[in-house]
């Protein structure tokens, strides 16, 4: 396992250099997008209308953030349940989406998907929302303003610390840490 830093948008190269268990830090730009948000941003590619961001090279966060005590640029941000998007990510993958941040598993049409449109999956840690909205330099809210806590949102991040769980060849820490563990 490898401490890294990246930046965003993540190029192809970028992805295929992160592998299951880096330890990584990002800066640059990380939207936002919970279930309410991606089942909008599905619908918006059915009916061949523009997504609210160009998904091209991006991370998207499944987050949904306290309200900013006065002074402060976002509440506590920590990641909410990744397999509620499960069914609603493929399309966006195959846009370009090349990162997903969240917390559990993913299904495998999800992890197939990773590894033919080339995505990575990080976690943040549950629990750490507080010091995750650290690394928050700005919030913007770009889209479905209506949503409150799940509309999308443009932030500007530095050093956001996540762990690669699911890297661009399928390759699992949920599963490969359990299979360590139970040889044990």
């Amino acid at each position: 396992m490898q401490k890294k830093r990246i930046n965003t948008p993540m190029t192809q190269e970028t992805v295929k250099a992160l592998k299951a268990g880096d330890q990584v830090l990002i800066s640059g730009t990380v939207y936002t997008g919970r279930d309410a948000a991606h089942l909008r941003m599905i619908k918006a590619l059915e009916n061949d209308e523009a997504l609210p961001f160009d998904v091209e090279g991006q991370v998207i966060y499944y987050v949904g953030p306290t309200p900013a005590k006065p002074g402060e640029v976002i509440g506590s941000c920590g990641p909410t349940t990744s397999y509620r998007m499960d069914d609603l990510t493929v399309p966006l993958l195959k846009k370009g989406l090349r990162g997903m941040i969240g917390k559990g598993e993913r299904n495998q049409t999800v992890i197939d998907g990773m590894k033919k449109f080339g995505a990575i999956y990080f976690a943040a840690i549950g629990g750490a929302g507080a010091l995750i909205a650290n690394s928050v330099k700005s919030s913007e809210i770009v889209a479905y303003e209506e949503l409150g806590p799940e509309a999308v949102r443009k932030l500007e991040v530095i050093d956001f610390p996540v762990i690669v769980v699911i890297d661009s060849e399928g390759k699992n820490l949920y599963e490969t840490e359990r299979e360590q563990y139970a040889t044990k």
